[in-house]
């Protein structure tokens, strides 16, 4: 099912923003750039295990538009981190594309959820 597939791939992408947060400090001396992804690339995970709590399925909705919002910002950072030079290609790369894996998945999830709900 898709819920357990995104909270899954969440937590793994949350797990490689930390590893870049720790790179971008340690490696690069980047401070400012590297909280910005932090922040938005681990609340995406936050807000869709919140999501799996909703109070109804609008509550779910809404809280898998806001993790959809956080990505959308993360690929952001992302972009901008490759284009200062601080990502190399290949790294940048990898881990955009996951984050792209991650707003397919959770479009996807919200259609779905949207449609259901027109339904009943």
């Amino acid at each position: 099912m898709k819920r357990n597939e995104i909270v899954e791939q969440s937590l793994e992408f949350a797990v490689r923003i930390v590893k870049l947060y720790q790179y971008l400090c340690s490696e690069k001396r980047e401070f400012i750039l590297s909280k910005q992804i932090l922040r938005s690339g681990t609340s995406i995970g936050a807000m869709v295990r919140e999501a799996e709590q909703g109070e109804s399925t609008a509550d779910f909705i809404h809280k898998l538009s806001i993790a959809m919002k956080e990505a959308k910002e993360t690929e952001y950072w992302l972009i901008l981190l490759k284009r200062t030079g601080y990502l190399t290609e290949k790294q940048f790369s990898s881990i955009y594309d996951d984050g792209v894996a991650l707003v397919k998945l959770l479009t996807a999830i919200i259609k779905s959820m949207k449609e259901g709900t027109k339904n009943n």
